[in-house]
């Protein structure tokens, strides 16, 4: 089954964290559902290019996953695609089957830009197949007493907006942005009580623009010799500036438009691992700090304050875009909620010195990240070479936010590990 093959099965927690994090309070190492507060949610959670298959049904247009993988597939792990993926497309009912039989709560998924609007427009036509797709999919849940939590946008940029204005590199993307999240509010708010403008909006940034292992696979030539173009110093912070913009737009839409009637709440999804001081050292405390702040508080500091950490000006300057007073005043307090996603910890060293002559998004934090500390892993591996179980982090990490950006309410929208 779909849900078996590709799901993350993890917690979608509903935290109030003045409530739930507790100083040092013994955890039993044997759990079930009473041993967590009412108010917790369990659910499963997808991405749309990662489960639905069906890239050429239903009127779906293409995206800019399709063509990377189509045109590089050397840069995918065993050469793979989504054309078929676990073709939730066709079996959701069967997957919706089994959260019922694994007495889920929950299911976050995500809205396939282009199988709604197939060239990302919505002048251009919008795709009844695909809201069909999507209100059935809503509908089954609801009847099966499944929460939708829905993500807009999970990575999957229309290839139409990258080939015509270059997706997240232009303004142009925040209009549209809008208002592909305007038509699903129009088309899904009734039923759909919990929004997420954005997955994790650093790493679209980084691995997309930085490192070039994502699409649109960009990146500059000695970070990767496969990127064909790219700016590792500027383009990471250009897409980031855009997508903050393009969720502050999504937000003040359904504030000012759908919200009171629909009742629902809209927030944004971000990831950070938790970064342990490689020493006790003040430069190492400072770089675990830096770290965080450079994936974190990239985002989570402008839709909380108003503007980056002071950090980030520190190293990055005029690299970085700023945000008019205008723009600033949109951002800040632009979510009802949180969504974190939490995987695993890392040890952060201070990097002294840093070539400037390579300047990119890796090196401005001056920090360089270590698996292990005296030849130990900070925790056992798992499949993926870069995850590391470290379930410290996830408490360390939440207390973080509360302490640090005025206690949010916060779900907990993908942990876990991976497995063989």
């Amino acid at each position: 089954m779909a849900i078996h093959e590709s799901l993350l099965l993890g917690l979608l927690v509903l935290l109030t964290l003045l409530d739930t994090i507790q100083s040092d309070h013994h955890v039993s190492t044997s759990l079930n559902r009473c041993s967590f507060p009412q108010g917790f949610v369990f659910g499963t959670a997808t991405a749309a290019y990662q489960v639905e298959g069906a890239v050429d049904e239903g009127g779906r247009g293409p995206s800019i996953w399709d063509d990377f993988t189509h045109k590089w597939p050397e840069r995918i792990a065993g050469k793979g695609n989504g054309d078929k993926a676990v073709d939730f497309y066709h079996r959701y009912k069967e997957d919706i089957k089994e959260m019922k039989e694994m007495n889920m709560d929950a299911f976050r998924f995500s809205i396939s830009w282009t199988r709604i609007l197939p060239y990302g427009k919505l002048h251009k036509g919008i795709n009844k197949e695909g809201v069909k797709f999507y209100n059935n999919l809503i509908n089954d849940l609801l009847a099966n007493d499944l929460e939708p939590f829905v993500t807009i946008f999970h990575w999957d940029l229309p290839q139409a907006l990258e080939e015509e204005y270059e997706g997240f590199r232009s303004h142009h993307i925040v209009a549209d942005f809008r208002n592909f999240a305007r038509l699903c509010f129009q088309l899904f708010g009734d039923r759909v009580k919990y929004w997420m403008t954005l997955n994790e909006p650093g790493t679209y940034s980084v691995n997309g623009y930085h490192v070039g292992n994502f699409a649109p696979g960009r990146c500059s030539k000695w970070v990767n010799a496969a990127c064909k173009d790219g700016n590792s110093s500027t383009e990471p912070y250009v897409v980031g500036y855009h997508l903050l913009l393009s969720h502050a737009a999504a937000v003040k839409e359904y504030r000012k438009y759908y919200q009171r009637h629909q009742k629902g709440k809209i927030g944004i999804v971000l990831s950070s691992i938790w970064a342990v001081p490689f020493s006790e050292s003040e430069a190492d405390r400072e770089a675990a700090k830096r770290k965080l702040d450079f994936t974190l508080g990239w985002f989570l500091n402008p839709i909380t304050y108003g503007d980056y950490p002071e950090n980030m000006w520190t190293y990055v300057k005029d690299r970085l875009p700023r945000f008019t007073r205008k723009q600033s005043q949109m951002l800040k307090g632009s979510y009802d909620f949180l969504g974190i996603n939490y995987y695993s910890g890392r040890y952060a060293a201070n990097k002294k010195i840093v070539d400037p002559w390579y300047l990119s998004y890796g090196n401005d934090s001056h920090v360089e990240m270590r698996d292990q500390r005296n030849g130990v892993p900070i925790g056992p591996p798992s499949a993926s070479d870069w995850l590391f179980v470290y379930p410290e982090g996830i408490r360390d990490l939440l207390k973080y936010i509360k302490d640090t950006y005025n206690r949010p309410t916060i779900y907990i929208s993908e942990n876990g590990k991976a497995n063989n």
